[in-house]
């Protein structure tokens, strides 16, 4: 799953870019801080970057700049300054394109996948790595149905597996025991709602440093699981 990054001040203009993005089978993050959109970009993997020129702390076009030198990832600017001399600016700092507002969501998501299948074909990035899900320090080769924890393999069964790859694939939403369990097991089958917490602990110890304070999987009381990107 392609894992892209929103920065973008105004809330509610995030939450209607991530929803598209999201039906489209991408996995978003929003940051509404620039200086904290700047270290998340820096600092964490990301397939591409929508960021606005209109953020209170630090100049948008700063942002690509110094994102441009040090990632070589498609960066999408969303800007409601339309003029000439912004889009020949960002541009001209390493922007991929640039969006004006308002704009189509569906437009957006057009562009988003362009850009990615441009990157992805010039860059010579394989399918196979498009099968993997890097957490942390977690990795989850879905192809092999392969776990790794800093580089060494954790053996997981094939429930444990599917779980935790299920969870890892819909990161930061929360699942209940009963949608968990018709997820892995199927519609058709019954049994005790219990054995999902029974399998959450078995993977808890496999890949939690502590398992009584986890950092990949949590648990949010009546409620069900959420797995945390």
């Amino acid at each position: 799953m392609e894992k892209i990054l929103i920065i973008e001040d105004q809330q509610s203009i995030a939450e209607l870019i991530k929803d598209y993005l999201e039906i489209n089978d991408f996995q978003v993050e929003i940051k509404n801080n620039g200086q904290e959109g700047l270290k998340d970009a820096l600092g964490k993997d990301y397939d591409l970057i929508l960021l606005d020129l209109m953020l209170p702390d630090i100049d948008g076009f700063e942002i690509c700049k110094k994102i441009r030198k040090e990632k070589n990832i498609p960066i999408l600017i969303i800007s409601a300054r339309g003029e000439d001399i912004d889009k020949i600016r960002g541009l001209g700092l390493g922007a991929d394109d640039y969006i004006s507002k308002p704009f189509s969501p569906n437009e957006l998501v057009a562009r988003v996948k362009a850009h990615l299948s441009r990157f992805n074909r010039l860059t010579g990035k394989s399918k196979k790595a498009k099968n993997e899900i890097h957490i942390k320090n977690l990795t989850i080769n879905q192809t092999a149905r392969r776990v790794y924890l800093d580089n060494k393999e954790i053996v997981l069964t094939t429930k444990e597996f599917e779980i935790l790859n299920f969870l890892a694939s819909h990161p930061n939403i929360v699942f209940s025991k009963e949608h968990l369990y018709e997820r892995i097991w199927g519609n058709d089958s019954y049994g005790d709602m219990t054995t999902i917490a029974v399998h959450i602990k078995k993977i808890r110890d496999k890949i939690e440093k502590d398992p009584q304070k986890p950092r990949f999987i949590d648990t949010l009381w009546g409620s069900g699981y959420r797995f945390n990107a």
